[in-house]
């Protein structure tokens, strides 16, 4: 994935207010990159642009060289939903479906089978170690139980790409901790990961940290990961 030049406006009580300003990333097959800066810098709007939902005011954003601002509604939407999973600090979980369900949402919008959704959202739960919670709803699961669900629907489409915004945003420091973990695994399996953070230490578990302030990417360094690769 690339960002190439890419400006995003949008007009706030009479003002033109810059969100994104000139920013380029290349986010490498593989990357664990984590994005900080202050409420306000760019960071969620950076990670929507690379996930296909919110075009931009000026420049590209690619995928394998395709510019995908240049598709169409529907070409985005097979996209995100044949490569991408997302998982939000809210989890945005389904408050009348059961965990299992929850899990089979992208399944389901993928028109896969209904046993085969069944048999992958329990092995799902199961591997984030809810095999014994699978109909309960959200509102029967603790918080950290229910973003261990949002990880498991995550998983669901097999994505290469996984974008987080504040996974660990509302949980305890060991909640936290086993959420990073999930993502450092996964990551091992191959998959791409951009996580937005205001969270020092998963941030610093990323193989790079890009720092946004005020729209613009104004550094980058290794985390830990890429410390101990260049070691």
């Amino acid at each position: 994935m690339k960002m190439e030049n890419v400006t995003k406006t949008y007009p706030h009580r009479g003002q033109l207010v810059t969100a994104l300003n000139r920013a380029n990333a290349e986010i490498r097959d593989g990357d664990f990159v984590s994005v900080v800066g202050p409420s306000g810098s760019g960071k969620s709007t950076l990670l929507l642009m690379l996930g296909g939902m919110l075009s931009p005011s000026g420049g590209r954003v690619l995928w394998d060289d395709q510019s995908i601002y240049d598709l169409d509604a529907n070409a985005r939407a097979q996209l995100r939903k044949q490569k991408i999973g997302f998982v939000f600090q809210t989890f945005n979980l389904v408050p009348y479906l059961s965990a299992l369900e929850n899990v089979q949402v992208p399944l389901f919008l993928s028109n896969a089978d209904e046993e085969e959704q069944k048999d992958r959202a329990a092995a799902l739960l199961e591997r984030v170690g809810l095999g014994d919670r699978l109909h309960h709803k959200p509102s029967e699961l603790s918080v950290g139980q229910q973003q261990r669900v949002a990880l498991a629907r995550m998983l669901a489409n097999d994505p290469a790409v996984i974008l987080a915004d504040e996974p660990t945003g509302n949980l305890d420091p060991e909640t936290s901790r086993q959420v990073i973990d999930f993502l450092e695994e996964v990551n091992g399996e191959g998959r791409t990961i951009v996580m937005v953070t205001h969270d020092p230490r998963a941030a610093e578990r990323a193989k790079r940290i890009l720092r946004l302030d005020r729209g613009v990417i104004v550094s980058e360094k290794p985390g830990q990961k890429g410390r101990h690769a260049a070691a």
